[in-house]
């Protein structure tokens, strides 16, 4: 590419003596805000710790969790099984939630009468916690892989059911008032405007659930396993090793935002087949 194609001339801005420099893009304020946030937080949570402030046994500081993240990640490698363990249940939690919600989502928005014979049931799933029923699940599915997909199935599949049935909703009007004016049987009229209308909010469906089935795997291991995220928080949290608990807390954390901000961009790209209600 030459110093005059497009995507060079842009990229360079003219100074005040007639030359010219190269203009690199900036840091969307969004991470830099947060970069500073953690500049600022991270120093004053070491010194806290380092001049005792706070005992270490309640409070570890950042040097003690990644000397604890270094030794469990790098040297031994005794926290790898537990990460596989968590992911394992999941993205199968995960994954059944979004095959059997979206599609029920989708048929609680396109059926009223269905929507009402299955809503009391899917408020009272929601308003009891998930942490109440958990002895239930192990006493009927058992302390295996099962009882904790369950779980995590549990924790997401409101979200992902009730932001489907949002979707389809949000249909605009006038679109369906077009497709019954040409007299579009229901198959083409759910194919070519309800989906397309629905899709954005089943992405967003699937960012929260993400969130929730995150949720359920800690739920999930802190009671009925002997390996997993959950299960590491919980035991180094009965041993006092708070370094072990925060780095645990911190591995959840950073998976929430990674997946959260890969699911968003994704959703950007279908923004505009979101219907406006302006």
């Amino acid at each position: 590419m030459t110093a005059s194609s497009p995507g060079i001339a842009r990229s360079r801005r003219q100074h005040p003596d007639g030359s010219r420099r190269l203009r690199f893009p900036s840091i969307p304020e969004r991470v830099r805000y947060g970069l500073i946030g953690f500049v600022v937080v991270l120093p004053l949570w070491e010194a806290v710790v380092q001049f005792r402030l706070v005992k270490r046994v309640t409070l570890s500081s950042p040097s003690l969790i990644l000397e604890a993240a270094w030794e469990d990640l790098l040297v031994n490698g005794t926290l790898w099984p537990h990460l596989f363990q968590s992911s394992q249940q999941f993205v199968l939690g995960l994954g059944l939630a979004l095959i059997t919600g979206v599609p029920l989502g989708l048929a609680l928005g396109l059926f009223r009468r269905l929507n009402y014979f299955l809503d009391p049931w899917l408020s009272a799933i929601y308003a009891t916690p998930t942490i109440a029923l958990v002895p239930l699940i192990v006493l009927v599915l058992g302390l295996g892989l099962e009882s904790k997909i369950f779980i995590v199935w549990l924790e997401a599949i409101f979200v992902i059911v009730v932001t489907t049935m949002v979707g389809v909703r949000a249909a605009e009007a006038r679109y369906l008032d077009l497709a019954m004016s040409f007299r579009a049987s229901r198959w083409l009229t759910f194919t070519s405007v309800i989906l397309p209308s629905s899709f954005p909010y089943i992405l967003t469906a699937l960012r929260l659930g993400t969130t929730r089935a995150l949720v359920g795997v800690v739920v999930a291991e802190f009671f009925a396993a002997n390996k997993g995220l959950g299960f590491f928080i919980n035991f180094s949290g009965t041993t006092l090793r708070t370094d072990r608990v925060m780095l645990g807390v911190i591995i959840l954390g950073l998976l929430g935002v990674v997946m959260g901000e890969g699911i968003r961009r994704i959703e950007r790209r279908f923004e505009k087949w979101r219907p406006d209600f302006n």
